[in-house]
Order: structure tokens, then sequence, then C-alpha cells
């Protein structure tokens, strides 16, 4: 025991430096597509019938990004006629019309509810990472409860399934107000590759009111992390790599 706890004094704070300051470790965020000028209609045409899930849209002389549909398949990064542009940050996270953050009151300590709509399991692990030593969240005043009577705040993964929408009704209505829904993932905000069909509803919002949305497939912990400073207004809005559509 001696022992590692003489090696853990000698290695140093293992944790991120992000929300304080700016993370540098290779591979924190696999990055996302933005917005890039084509000129030539034809070419961009081309790459926008690369996309399965028809996330690329031509606007004027750039192809747009709908992010709330990308699965970050890679396609449009690795065309060999002129990929897209690439965004290596992780501040994806955006308000809904709805959104707003905690009061100053209420942003000092905030438990979160987690719950599985239906998800593949990516979004979950990335989630479960925000716990462990090197992202931990409690430092910022965050913690997971497994009761919706105790939480603040309900992130949401998955496409909503069937199955799930009578739970995902009764969590919500058990919280105290205030209360805040984060959606987490491309099939939380939009059903992703599922889509809206007899097993899935399509997304959170036609059920519940979501006030920030995480594009990504997934999206990675600082995502997640970043979207929960917004939500305690200890953070604003980035608008790093172009506009989420």
């Amino acid at each position: 025991m001696t022992k590692w706890v003489w090696k853990g004094i000698r290695t140093g704070i293992k944790t991120t430096a992000y929300p304080k300051g700016e993370e540098t470790t290779p591979g924190i965020s696999p990055g996302r597509p933005i917005a890039t000028p084509y000129d030539e209609a034809k070419r961009s045409q081309d790459l926008i019938n690369l996309c399965p899930m028809n996330a690329l849209e031509r606007e004027e002389t750039k192809v747009q990004v709908h992010h709330k549909l990308c699965i970050h398949c890679l396609r449009c990064k690795s065309w060999d006629q002129g990929s897209i542009q690439w965004d290596q940050g992780f501040e994806w996270a955006n308000w809904t019309k709805q959104g707003t953050p905690f009061a100053s009151t209420f942003s000092h300590s905030l438990h979160i509810r987690v719950l599985d709509a239906g998800e593949c399991g990516a979004c979950l692990n990335e989630i479960k990472q925000l716990n462990n030593p090197y992202y931990n969240i409690h430092r910022l005043g965050f913690f997971i409860t497994p009761t919706p009577r105790h939480a603040d705040i309900l992130l949401i993964a998955g496409p909503l399934t069937e199955h799930m929408v009578s739970p995902l009704l009764k969590t919500y209505k058990a919280m105290p107000a205030p209360k805040r829904v984060i959606a987490v993932g491309t099939c939380a905000l939009s059903g992703g590759p599922f889509g809206k069909n007899f097993t899935c509803r399509g997304g959170l919002s036609e059920e519940i009111p979501v006030d920030l949305e995480i594009p990504g497939c997934p999206p990675p912990p600082l995502a997640i992390l970043h979207a929960l400073l917004m939500i305690s207004g200890k953070q604003g809005q980035s608008n790093k790599g172009g506009p989420s559509k």
C-alpha cells in the first residue's frame, strides 16, 4: 500500500486540465466534420453522396454539416477527391430554444440521473468515463445519482425505443423542479441510423422538453463535460467548428 501511495505522489495529478486549461492529450476527441468550401458543384455533390445519413448539404459554395445526423463514419474525411475539413475540438453542446442554465443558487452541486433510452452502448461508455480519476466530475460539483428524486439533470442516450417511453416519462416526472434534460449523441437528437420506425421514436424532443443537445456518435467525455458546465452556468456555448444544424 505504501508503495502505491508513494508512486501516486511522484506521478502527480493526472486529472484533465479542462476546463481551467487547454486539453492537449492526444486522442481526447475523434473530432467532427465542419462546413467546407467547394466551388465545383459536381465535386461537392459527389462528397454529399458519400454520407449514409444525409448529413451533408450544399449551401451556395459550401458543403454544410447537419451534426444532429452525423454518425462519424469518416467517409467524408477519407475521401480521396478532396475530403471535408475536420475540427479536432470537443465543445459541441448546443442550447435548444427553451434551454437555459440553472440559476447560480443551484449550480454548485448538481446530481445527474443517467438514462439508457435504447442506445448501443457507445454513449453510455463515454458517460461512464466521467466518473474515472482523469475526468473526475466530482471536482466540478457533479454527482451521479441512481434515483430521479434526487436528480437535477437527466442525461439521456439512445433513440428512445418504444419500451423506454414509459420509463422515461416516469423518470422525468419524478424529478423535482428545477430540472434540466441533456440529450447525448446523434440517436438521442434525431434517431441516428435507427431513425423513426415501429420500434423507435427517433429522438427525445417529441416526448419531453430537451434543454441541451450534444451531437456525436458517440460524443467524447469532454463534450459531455462541456454540456454539464453549460447547464450549470459555468461555461458558455462554443462556436468552434462552425454551426451545428
